[in-house]
């Protein structure tokens, strides 16, 4: 031997002979051992395990006896062969845990059996030599099988894109599914969501792109876990639309729904407000249109976080659509939009029922603060909100104003 680490070649040359002369034994008994330690393996066809698996056994044993015939890691046609068997298990579902394992399993099973009839030292500079070849074994199987499963994933989305764009622009969406392998349900839940800002997205030490794209993520993978399939759905940092498939379109939704959001938030880190609608499948294009718009009728008004229906913000969501009358309600609060002090004091007295005690204690104001900015608001606009039929009127101005805010911001 010319060092302590590397076997001379005729020390390689004899264990080389040793495993080949033994190789069907050894080869059986490392199936054995797989089918007994990784259950996995055990479920795949006998014919795919007599063949396949059992071929790459055979030449994993080739090339741990080439390595100590040679000293070296095994040759590029080695590796590639043992990169496209990764491959292959990859497309089988074998867990890459279970395929990295057999390797080392097998490594075990040829070096238990020099050690029946080598001097220890000799054994232990076998060891080594297909501890070096495992490393560069281990590199080469992981990369091949997170290649092959990079494609399934690729061709998954590219699925999934197809079928959502159908869907959204209810395009073909029967030629769509066909193509895809994706069975239409018989009706969606569809979400416009309206994403919150996660804090670290407001941190100026933290790469913010990096903590939305994270938010995102999570948010995805929990729609995945509520429905126990990929959910097909568009999603930004703000915003985003999901379709749930369901099994019952007559149900009431809303237990399901409320639990959903409540797990959405938590895995969002973030608050997420949510317009829902059921529909067919035939009909998404107008149930994301409905949704979206009972979405943003629920952050005009201020809702908390949540799902919403229509049913939940019928008078709201009447209240925002365009037209005349939209445009003259907003119009009456005109006198005081420029009025720093008295919009946000009549909001808050809208929706505390008129309470001035509790409009004081937010505004950090004594009580009659809030009375005089009252008889302000009525005096400048002409309503007063201790009148009912006014009052009326102001919810609605203020809805409308809102509304038209938001569409001024968004252009």
């Amino acid at each position: 031997m010319t060092d302590d680490s590397a076997c001379d070649p005729a020390t390689g040359e004899v264990m080389a002979e040793g495993l080949l002369a033994d190789l069907p034994r050894l080869k059986a008994e490392i199936t054995a051992r797989l089918l007994a330690e990784q259950p996995v393996y055990g479920r795949l066809p006998a014919e795919q395990l007599e063949h396949d698996v059992s071929r790459v056994t055979e030449q994993s044993i080739r090339g741990i006896a080439q390595s100590l015939r040679t000293g070296r890691p095994l040759e590029p046609k080695w590796r590639a062969y043992q990169r496209a068997s990764a491959a292959r298990r990859a497309e089988e579902g074998v867990p890459i845990e279970a395929v990295v394992d057999a390797y080392y399993l097998g490594a075990q099973v040829c070096v238990d059996f020099l050690a029946r009839y080598l001097p220890p030292a000799e054994v232990g500079i076998a060891y080594r030599t297909l501890l070096t070849g495992l490393r560069v074994t281990v590199s080469e199987v992981t990369a091949g099988y997170l290649e092959e499963r990079q494609a399934q994933a690729g061709e998954s989305d590219a699925a999934r894109h197809t079928m959502l764009s159908a869907l959204l622009t209810g395009t073909d969406i029967h030629t769509a599914a066909r193509h895809s392998g994706t069975a239409l349900p018989p009706a969606y839940l569809v979400l416009a969501l309206a994403i919150g800002t996660h804090r670290d997205e407001l941190r100026e030490d933290v790469d913010t792109a990096v903590a939305a794209r994270r938010k995102i993520r999570r948010i995805r993978a929990e729609l995945d876990r509520r429905t126990g399939r990929p959910v097909l759905a568009q999603l930004t940092a703000t915003e985003g639309v999901a379709l749930l498939p369901r099994t019952e379109p007559e149900a009431d939704h809303r237990p399901w729904l409320a639990a959903a959001m409540e797990d959405l938030g938590r895995a969002a880190r973030a608050p997420l407000t949510a317009g829902a609608a059921i529909c067919t499948p035939d009909r998404v294009p107008d149930a994301v249109r409905l949704a979206t718009e009972v979405r943003d009728t629920a952050v005009v008004f201020q809702r908390p976080p949540g799902a919403y229906l229509l049913d939940d913000l019928l008078i709201e969501h009447q209240l925002t659509r365009p037209g005349a009358a939209r445009d003259h309600l907003a119009e009456l609060l005109v006198p005081i939009a420029d009025k720093p002090d008295l919009l946000p004091t009549l909001r808050l007295y809208l929706q505390s029922n008129l309470n001035r005690r509790e409009v004081a204690a937010q505004q950090h104001v004594h009580p009659n603060t809030v009375d005089y900015r009252i008889r302000r608001i009525a005096a400048l606009t002409g309503l007063n909100p201790a009148e009912h039929g006014d009052r009326i009127k102001l919810s609605a101005a203020l809805a409308a104003l809102d509304t038209r805010r938001l569409e001024h911001a968004a252009l």
